[in-house]
């Protein structure tokens, strides 16, 4: 539920991302859990950890 929506936040602001599927990518979920996560969405940007959809945090990193 929260993946679909930052994918459509970022698809209608026009920034590009990679999706990762941890279900069906080991390496994903390896990367994944390196960032200390076991949820998704997460979301990094320039380094910095969005868990979840926050709005507000990814206008911030993306400079919206």
């Amino acid at each position: 539920m929260f993946c679909d929506k930052v994918k459509e936040f970022l698809s209608q602001k026009s920034i590009p991302f990679v999706e990762r599927d941890v279900v069906r990518d080991p390496e994903a979920l390896e990367e994944l859990s390196r960032l200390g996560y076991m949820t998704t969405p997460v979301t990094v940007i320039d380094g910095e950890v969005v868990v979840g959809f926050d709005r507000k945090r990814l206008e911030a990193l993306l400079g919206l």
